[in-house]
């Protein structure tokens, strides 16, 4: 089946101001697969049209520099209690991320209209959540869009210390137990930078999008 985008988005290269690259469309199964496909996603700003982006820096972890600190894995030792699943919950993880503070920030980008298309992204296979539980509550969770075999990181949250830590742990082992070599993290924050994120340029990026791409073309046709 043919996906089919609502907005004809250029070269990812030609951005304008601040690594904008189109403006308008509607957040719909094509558009989301066709952006993201092109190293491109949406982020909302209020009473403005939906805005895409293909910024000038890109946050990445690559698996290889994947460093988990000898804290982090104490405490996962000491809690034997705390689980992990995979897309098990997927609306209660992006609904707990919307609800998370952040600093800096009123409110939150992702709103309702935005839950509800990222619920149909998942209902067509194109998302990933991994939830933390402890004692079969969910303390922590993140989630993304698994497109062309790139996952990119949307969010993430926590309840208890260390939650979205042990998320982010668990979703790298678990890509590169699919083969995986790198995640797109799009920003990187503490959390990230604490077990190995970096940003690359927007050329370096597309390259690593371009290169998973034909590693996928030439595995089909093998």
């Amino acid at each position: 089946m043919k996906l089919h985008s609502s907005v004809a988005f250029p070269d990812p290269r030609e951005t304008l101001a601040e690594g904008i690259l189109a403006v308008g469309g509607k957040l719909d199964v094509g558009t989301l697969y066709t952006a993201y496909s092109m190293g491109i996603f949406p982020w909302p700003q209020p009473n403005l049209p939906m805005l895409w982006f293909s910024p000038d820096k890109r946050g990445v972890l690559e698996f290889k520099d994947l460093h988990v600190p000898a804290s982090l894995q104490r405490h996962l030792r000491k809690n034997p209690q705390i689980q992990f699943t995979v897309n098990k919950d997927f609306r209660q993880v992006i609904e707990e991320c919307a609800k998370q503070p952040r600093p800096g920030q009123d409110g939150t980008w992702i709103t309702p209209a935005m839950v509800r298309s990222y619920m149909d992204f998942f209902n067509a296979g194109y998302c990933l959540s991994v939830e933390v539980r402890e004692n079969n509550v969910i303390i922590g969770g993140i989630y993304g869009v698994l497109v062309q075999g790139v996952f990119s990181g949307e969010s993430m949250f926590y309840k208890k210390p260390n939650a979205s830590k042990l998320a982010l742990w668990y979703l790298a082992d678990y890509l590169k137990s699919q083969g995986h070599k790198w995640m797109d993290v799009q920003m990187v924050t503490p959390v990230v930078e604490s077990l190995g994120g970096k940003y690359v340029d927007r050329e370096t990026y597309l390259g690593m999008l371009e290169n998973r791409h034909k590693e996928l073309s030439l595995g089909s046709h093998q």
